[in-house]
């Protein structure tokens, strides 16, 4: 069964493999670089920042492989995205779950590709309250011309959401202006502060103006709306947009326990990709406090709702259950690429506890696929070190439904 795996992942045969014992069965691991930054290079429509979230490439693979168009391809922890927009992308059928409403957020908007000049033309029709603040001191952050903006966009989308008027020009303003809120560059509406994925609390980013000697300078968000909005559609193809369409007409987007998806039918899904949440590694509702507020998301809500495991042993157990219910929708013959990563510098493999979990579950271990990434000079200037220091690595356990 290696040799197949082999084949239908079109992996080389000079892939090197090494083989473990796991409760008493023998699983491949097939190791090498089978993507890279540059193979198989990702579309710009995947530029939204989300914690813990994998290369386009990753799911891509599997897609190509082990799926034919029209084939229902799922998500359970779905993130920002990335495999049902890649899924979409390439003519499949998607659902997308995850407990986490950001996510539906980032994710459906980019399935209705806007036309820019529409997109212009609504975001100048938005009402500006020059006056407006928010509810909450956000001055550390913001200009108080650009908080205004913010706080105007704010009301204007939370109350097109309430009377039920929001459109797809309305969603991916909102998408977009999520992403935007702070971030490292002139591209954001912040002063300096984290990347986009780690929104720093109040306290710290005064600490951090105070460092670097900064205050918030004015940031035109209708501007910076646009020019993400143009560098996220740049390159798609009238097929990308054709396809993304069709895939919008009958997708998906559940806000689920993985456990219990029951508006998923049974024997239905030809293809599960996802990376589940790995033990308390990341903290995702102090990431993202400020995109909930945006979002008019009660934030402790969702972090007591999200899966934040103190051991192995209790992760396990949570992804046993989420296995039994993968099984249930998989179809005869369908497969799971389930990624755990590299987690606490390597000194967890969650691959070897992920096998039992997805054979005890009826499931089928094809193999085990560890991308081993190659580090540029700028990754090793930040300290990282190939297969050494942090997440370093994708490892993919892959099943099969006999």
């Amino acid at each position: 069964m290696p040799s197949d795996l082999l084949t239908h992942l079109h992996l080389p045969r000079s892939t090197r493999t090494h083989v473990l014992t796991v409760e008493g069965q023998r699983v491949t691991r097939f190791i090498g670089e089978f993507w890279t930054a540059k193979q198989r290079q990702a579309h710009r429509l995947h530029e939204i920042a989300y914690r813990a979230c994998f290369k386009p490439q990753l799911p891509r693979l599997f897609i190509e492989s082990l799926t034919t168009p029209n084939d229902l391809v799922y998500d359970p922890f779905s993130g920002r995205g990335t495999t049902i927009i890649e899924a979409a992308r390439l003519g499949r059928n998607i659902i997308a779950n995850d407990i986490n409403p950001l996510s539906h957020i980032l994710s459906q908007p980019r399935l209705c590709v806007p036309d820019l000049d529409a997109l212009a033309e609504r975001l100048a029709h938005i009402p500006i309250d020059e006056h407006a603040r928010a509810e909450i001191d956000l001055s550390m952050f913001y200009h108080p011309r650009t908080l205004a903006e913010i706080v105007s966009l704010r009301r204007y989308l939370l109350e097109r959401r309430a009377r039920g008027t929001e459109d797809h020009l309305d969603a991916w303003i909102r998408m977009v202006a999520t992403n935007r809120l702070t971030g490292h560059s002139s591209g954001f509406f912040s002063v300096y502060t984290l990347p986009p994925n780690q929104a720093v609390s109040p306290e710290r980013q005064r600490l951090i103006n105070a460092q670097r000697k900064q205050v918030p300078p004015y940031r035109d968000t209708r501007t910076l709306i646009l020019k993400k909005s143009r560098q996220l559609v740049r390159g798609l193809t009238p097929q990308d947009v054709t396809n993304l369409a069709r895939a919008a007409m009958g997708a998906r987007f559940l806000t689920c326990d993985a456990r219990h998806t029951s508006a998923i039918a049974s024997e239905s899904v030809q293809l599960t990709v996802t990376s589940p949440p790995f033990l308390d590694v990341v903290q995702y509702a102090q990431d993202n406090w400020l995109r909930c507020w945006f979002n008019d998301i009660d934030a402790r809500a969702v972090a007591e709702k999200i899966t934040q495991t103190r051991n192995v042993d209790e992760w396990a157990a949570v992804m046993q259950a989420v296995f039994h219910e993968l099984y249930r929708i998989t179809r005869r013959g369908g497969w799971v690429a389930f990624e755990v990563g590299e987690v606490r510098r390597g000194e967890i493999e969650l691959d070897a506890r992920v096998v039992p979990l997805g054979t005890r579950a009826g499931f089928v271990c094809r193999g085990i696929l560890i991308n081993q990434q190659k580090f540029t000079k700028t990754a090793n200037i930040w300290g990282i070190r190939n297969n050494v220091r942090g997440t370093n690595t994708n490892r993919v356990v892959v099943f099969q439904k006999p």
